[in-house]
């Protein structure tokens, strides 16, 4: 219990010290005027107040990551507790802080603009590509994730293919809709329901006082196939949502369009990641209770979280946690599927001011989303594969994004002494996440399962040769200023 509290007190700590000082280093400009005052059309760029857009950022990013990511990482033992600790204070919050404030500061330029403008043109189209389809697979699998859930507490005739149905349709209307008029009023009573969860699962850790594994016990793994499933990398994509996710970066510019004043930036970037860190912090707790109790044999997590819920908070409450656990994933499926066509927009350079524009960019993504989600619904193991390579994809996505904002902070840098090593806080998470999302692949059953010392060998290597490759370009960019 100790670990957990101090977890959650370094949480919030973190958000006044570290946050400001990364507020710092950026440098906000109170009398900027933002893009949703400069490009106002009432749909996508459109001032809405603060409460609102950290609600709405809050949602977007805390969908089924920091709950089902957590569960899985749990098994991990108590390095699950360091990791999201540290890893939302200097990765995840900084990582989401930094990109959202690039895209308020230009106009509200969406991910693969901000990554192409730093890192290149070629990494420009690879990331258009792995952004477009990392927000179909959101889409589809946080459909898929709550139908579920949704089946378990309501009547027989309510299955999961209505669920599916009903869902989807939501997704349609909040990709087409302007943002204040369906996301924007809806998202108070999914806020609502989120919250009763989280602070319904919090009070039941308090009270019953369960026996949680302790940071000072080890950091041995305690996975059941710990042989086959290393704590690094394996740990560090499973709890992706909860400590760091490139996806939230996709969904920043949709605030930052929303965003009246630069001093914002702290409480609805920072501020939102750092929230996310306590709910998989929670989740993680809750998972250490229950393997204490039942095992560590069952795999499915929306299982995992019924019997959580059930047993702490009875029947009554245990609706109502598990629909906080079904809104935290719609809440992030429909801005996925609204930021791809936003990226789509960019890309094909489409008006989306009127319907048949966003029509146009919407219809063929939600074609793909289809198809992902039938593929995930009609194999036993579909959805876990969509999902691993989901985690896979937003560890890549971090990755890049982390790179991309060091090379800002270096542009910026050029002839300015004083900003001269404010790279670091994001070139640092930034190597680590390279070698974690590299050294994966090579281990992964779902990649190419080589053998430890040869996944870790290669991680390392390409870690080192992009550090190289970095500071080369670094020094020429000095050179040619």
């Amino acid at each position: 219990m100790i670990s957990f509290i101090s977890g959650i007190v370094l949480l919030v700590v973190g958000y006044f010290i570290y946050g400001k000082f990364v507020e710092k280093v950026f440098g906000t400009d109170l009398q900027r005027k933002t893009c949703a005052v400069t490009k106002a059309d009432g749909v996508d760029y459109q001032p809405l107040p603060a409460w609102r857009i950290f609600m709405i950022q809050f949602l977007n990013i805390a969908g089924l990551g920091p709950i089902f990511g957590a569960i899985m990482g749990a098994k991990f033992g108590p390095s699950a507790y360091l990791w999201i600790v540290l890893g939302t204070i200097f990765a995840g919050a900084t990582h989401d802080f930094v990109a959202g404030m690039i895209s308020l500061r230009e106009d509200g330029i969406n991910l693969p603009e901000i990554i192409g403008r730093n890192l290149g043109k070629s990494a420009q189209l690879m990331m258009r590509v792995l952004t477009l389809v990392l927000m179909v697979m959101v889409g589809a699998v946080f459909v898929s994730g709550p139908a579920g859930l949704l089946a378990k507490i309501t009547p027989s005739y309510l299955d999961v293919t209505f669920w599916l149905g009903a869902i989807m349709t939501y997704y349609v209307l909040a990709t087409l809709l302007p943002v204040d008029k369906l996301i924007g009023r809806i998202y108070p009573v999914f806020a609502i329901a989120l919250l009763f969860m989280a602070f319904g699962v919090l009070g039941a850790i308090v009270v019953t006082q369960p026996e949680l594994p302790e940071l000072f016990d080890g950091l041995q793994n305690t996975h059941p196939s710990a042989s086959e499933m290393p704590i690094f990398p394996i740990m560090f994509v499973s709890i992706a949502c909860g400590a760091i996710s490139g996806f939230h970066a996709t969904q920043s510019p949709m605030m930052a369009r929303c965003m009246m004043n630069e001093r914002l930036g702290r409480p609805i970037f920072y501020g939102a990641m750092v929230a996310e860190g306590i709910v998989a912090l929670i989740w993680t707790a809750a998972a250490n209770a229950y393997y204490a109790n039942y095992g560590m044999d069952e795999s499915n997590a929306s299982i995992i979280v019924d019997i959580i819920t059930r047993d702490w908070l009875g029947s009554v409450g245990c609706i109502l946690a598990m629909l906080g656990v079904v809104a935290a994933p719609i809440t992030t499926g429909d801005t996925a599927l609204r930021s791809a066509r936003l990226i789509a927009a960019d890309i094909l350079k489409v008006d989306q001011k009127l319907i048949m524009g966003r029509l146009a960019v919407a219809v063929p993504i939600f074609v793909c989303t289809i198809a992902v989600l039938i593929y995930s619904t009609s194999d036993s193991k579909g959805f876990d594969t969509v999902w691993r390579y989901f985690s896979w994809a937003n560890q890549v996505l971090a990755a890049f994004t982390l790179w991309a904002c060091s090379a800002y902070f270096v542009r910026r840098a050029v002839g300015k002494e004083r900003h001269h090593f404010d790279f670091l806080i994001t070139f640092i998470p930034a190597l680590f996440m390279t070698c974690v999302s590299t050294s994966y692949i090579f281990i992964a059953p779902e990649g190419f399962r080589l053998s430890h010392p040869v996944s870790y060998i290669i991680g390392i290597v390409v870690t080192a040769f992009l550090c190289v490759c970095f500071f080369w370009w670094k020094s020429k960019l000095k050179v040619k200023n």
